[in-house]
């Protein structure tokens, strides 16, 4: 089994290696057998266990503190399709691991669990657990990760959680979703997405860029996730940035959008739990009929004045 599409998948293991090392190695090989990199750990021989810190024999510091950091280093070589993935049999985490996920999480690197963690107060979003084996097989199948969800009853654990992970500036991409249809018609349909998050308004489909990921990369993502459409990125928009103190704006950091056009062949949407309703209309008719969200509105004026045929 190989995984499917041009992304080049990489993970680095995590786990209890003084409890559950063979349960690691396994996890190895399911990953690798898969077509995924793992980029740690290098396997080899337990050569000592120290206050409860294993030491293998290829090792190179005495010090575990360092061996830790060069360990974590690792989360920076894992790019846009990496992902970190614990060994948690039964739910164990450990006091070494917690410390792992703790950087993990904030570094924004995806994060799945063999099994539900029990012993560390860690939120977990939807979508999280998986065995290694099924893991690699939805990889291979889709040719990419699994969305990661947050529950509605955990909205505010989310927000919370997301917080922590936000830096001085955030950037984000919109989508003019634009369907054509076979019959031609001069203004091309596009998606509108509405939830509470926008005060009941309409806006476009939108999604942060996550480290180590492109701009269009993003949007395909999101675009996959929050409707289930696959997309091809088409030309700019605009790109412009503010800074709120209220609503779905975090204080004091500033906001970074860039907007661009999607284009999909199929308006069969399944929404995520990001909207609750939505609805294909020509621009003219959207600027005119819906209560869009500011932002939408002026990417719209944009999208007719630079792109859509007069």
């Amino acid at each position: 089994m190989a995984t499917k599409g041009k992304n080049a998948f990489r993970c680095v293991l995590h786990g209890s290696f003084r409890k559950h090392f063979d349960a690691v190695k396994l996890a190895h090989q399911v990953f690798t057998e898969a077509g995924i990199e793992v980029i740690a750990p290098k396997l080899s021989k337990i050569k000592c266990v120290e206050n409860g810190f294993v030491f293998f024999d290829n090792d190179r510091e005495a010090d575990p503190r360092m061996i830790e950091l060069l360990y974590l280093q690792n989360l920076k070589r894992l790019g846009s399709s990496g992902f970190s993935y614990f060994v948690n049999p039964d739910g164990y985490i450990g006091k070494s691991v917690s410390y792992e996920l703790g950087i993990a999480q904030i570094s924004n690197v995806p994060c799945f669990f063999k099994d539900l963690p029990k012993d560390h107060p860690v939120y977990v979003a939807q979508g999280t657990i998986w065995s290694p084996k099924d893991l690699a097989g939805f990889i291979s199948e889709h040719g990419q990760l699994p969305p990661m969800r947050k529950k509605r009853a955990d909205k505010k654990l989310h927000a919370l959680w997301e917080q922590l992970m936000v830096p001085g500036s955030v950037v984000a991409v919109g989508g003019i979703i634009e369907y054509a249809p076979r019959r031609i018609r001069k203004e091309k349909e596009i998606l509108f997405v509405r939830t509470h998050k926008w005060g009941g308004r309409y806006s476009i489909v939108g999604e942060k860029v996550r480290r180590n990921e492109r701009l269009d990369e993003a949007l395909v993502r999101g675009v996959w996730e929050e409707t289930g459409l696959r997309a091809e990125i088409g030309e700019d928009i605009c790109a412009f940035d503010q800074i709120k103190q209220s609503g779905y704006y975090l204080a004091g950091v500033n906001h970074i959008f860039v907007d661009k056009v999607a284009r999909v062949t199929s308006k069969r949407v399944a929404l995520n739990e990001e909207a609750e309703e939505y609805v294909w209309a020509l621009p003219h008719e959207a600027l005119a009929q819906l209560p869009l969200e500011p932002n939408a509105r002026h990417t719209v004026e944009l999208y007719i004045k630079k792109l859509a045929p007069a």
